[in-house]
């Protein structure tokens, strides 16, 4: 299984055996993590791995999720720092599920203090993994998500490589499954908006941009798998618009 075929059969578990994972297979997993581009410019990243069974990594019990092994993401603050990290968040995930682990992202990194911080690095995100009790993939009808229909508009009629990009898209998880991207499809592009928030809301929205760091891991999984070249840009006779009911994101222009 490869990580665009692990898209559409990936799921969320909570359930793990206590099953050791060998330091090899660990280091594996280091090292496809340090050989991930970044989805923004140079920022700079790291992971540490940790044992949760021998070292309890301070979860609350409302938001834990009780798993043998944590990656505990860091990054450097920079501009879409947190979008970038979802962007790699998501192909470590999909990695795992292709070498045969459960994953689940946590919610909660109100974690023990040695752990919120790496160096000059800040704690970002969290993801649990192991050897599930259950499967550790479901059937892509099984994905409670959006139709298409309801998550474009399309002002030309897609070729069959933009309906992949844009089902890889339309799996992507996200915190509550609040699905906040839409998508404004032409030929050979695809504007991307945000549902835009009321102000008394926005707390319920602070993974966002780790959201859509995540449907642009899909994006870029897929046009891979299909030839394409993708540069994800901000146009500015977009950004200058004003939506009444969407925000702008980003463009992404596809080349073959």
């Amino acid at each position: 299984m490869n990580l665009y075929e692990a898209i559409s059969v990936r799921r969320s578990v909570r359930s793990y055996t206590a099953e050791v994972v060998s330091e090899e297979k660990l280091d594996a997993i280091r090292r496809r993590f340090r050989e991930l581009p970044n989805l923004f410019g140079d920022i700079e990243t790291d992971i540490t791995i940790v044992n949760g069974q021998l070292y309890p990594i301070g979860l609350s019990r409302l938001q834990a999720v009780k798993a043998p092994y944590y990656i505990v993401f860091y990054s450097e603050k920079a501009p879409r720092y947190q979008m970038n990290m979802g962007f790699l968040m998501e192909q470590t995930a999909l990695f795992l599920c292709s070498e045969g682990f459960g994953t689940c992202f946590v919610g909660n990194t109100n974690v023990r203090k040695n752990l919120r911080t790496k160096g000059e690095l800040e704690l970002t995100g969290i993801l649990a993994f192991g050897i599930t009790k259950e499967s550790h993939i479901r059937k892509r009808t099984e994905a409670k998500r959006l139709p298409l229909e309801e998550l474009c508009v399309y002002k030309e009629v897609p070729r069959q490589w933009m309906k992949q990009l844009l089902q890889a898209a339309r799996l992507a998880p996200s915190s509550m499954n609040s699905q906040p991207w839409r998508f404004v499809v032409y030929d050979d592009r695809i504007h991307i908006f945000t549902k835009k928030h009321r102000t008394d809301q926005l707390g319920r929205y602070h993974w966002e941009e780790v959201n859509f760091g995540i449907m642009f891991a899909h994006i870029m999984i897929a046009a891979e798998e299909y030839w394409l070249d993708v540069d994800l840009i901000r146009l500015e006779n977009i950004s200058h618009k004003n939506f009444p009911n969407n925000q702008y994101v980003l463009s992404a222009i596809m080349k073959s």
